[in-house]
């Protein structure tokens, strides 16, 4: 059997194909540039990984080290100064407490939600699914000097508690839990309900096991976001350089018109970026089965 040309679908894959490499590009700037020395960065050569020529650290010479003993290559150097010149490792750590505290509460709120708006028949149902829906359309801007004003009266800027408690209660989670549960029979349900079970029990029981797929793709959704916000630590964080989460981290790192602090700060990016890379390649097909399962109904 001989496979016939479709121009379709080769257009198709040209489209994929053009919108993959301009999602990557920033990626390979990004490693390109941690692995450069600041010459050659701001005379934009050294192909990939830079030449890799032994370069010396001014900063080992400032703290009384012999310059051949500071000699360094631009990859170990731009990583060693990511680590040295801020606490990294404190503000990632920050970020997993933050992102993970705020992944958690939310599917404290957003599967007992979902379960209720799906299978329980009640007053103002539809109303409150609207609710959400409407929800869906606020964006975080429109609502942060509300939120930093009701914080501030509170006392509870410059804390964890800034960072966690705006988030707890996500409508993006609850419609997706709710459109995944809507294509779980019902007789599973009244078969759990004739064994005894309450709803509480039903739902942590019966249906969040079946709705991992579900929630890792929510998971995914929501540690991105929050990992990767700026916006928000940027307001509630102004004094506390402790609770700084990975994003403000690069803000340790600005860069100088003669670009000395581009390789650094690359460095960081690149720290950062792959914890997320890492993740999603793991979830990655249960990722996609949660997507697909959620549109089934």
């Amino acid at each position: 059997m001989t496979n016939r040309f479709s121009t379709r679908q080769t257009l198709a894959h040209l489209v994929l194909i053009l919108g993959a490499v301009i999602v990557l590009l920033p990626f390979y700037v990004m490693l390109t540039t941690s692995f450069k020395s600041s010459a050659e960065i701001a005379s934009g050569t050294g192909g990939l990984f830079g030449a890799q020529e032994l370069v010396l650290d001014q900063s080992c010479v400032n703290l009384g080290g012999s310059e051949q003993d500071c000699l360094t290559r631009p990859l170990v150097d731009n990583y060693h100064q990511a680590f040295a010149a801020a606490p990294l490792w404190r503000y990632l750590l920050n970020g997993v407490i933050v992102t993970a505290s705020i992944f958690v509460l939310q599917t404290l709120i957003a599967v007992p939600a979902a379960y209720a708006l799906a299978k329980l028949r009640f007053w103002g149902r539809d109303a409150a699914f609207g609710l959400v829906l409407f929800c869906l359309l606020i964006p975080v801007h429109a609502i942060a000097l509300p939120l930093y004003l009701m914080l501030a009266k509170l006392g509870l800027t410059n804390s964890y508690a800034a960072l966690i408690l705006p988030w707890i209660v996500s409508a993006f989670g609850i419609f997706l839990m709710r459109q995944f549960f809507m294509t779980v029979p019902d007789d599973l349900i009244d078969a759990a309900r004739m064994d005894g079970m309450g709803e509480f029990a039903i739902i942590w029981r019966v249906m969040l096991p079946t709705a991992i797929p579900a929630l890792l793709a929510f998971a995914i959704f929501s540690v991105v976001a929050h990992w990767n916000d700026y916006f928000w630590p940027r307001i509630v964080l102004t004094g506390d350089r402790n609770l700084f989460t990975p994003p403000l981290g690069l803000r340790e790192f600005k860069g100088d018109l003669d670009g000395d602090f581009y390789g650094p700060m690359m460095a960081t990016a690149t720290v950062i970026v792959t914890p997320l890379v890492v993740a999603f390649l793991l979830a990655q097909r249960r990722f996609i089965d949660g997507i697909t399962l959620t549109g089934m109904k």
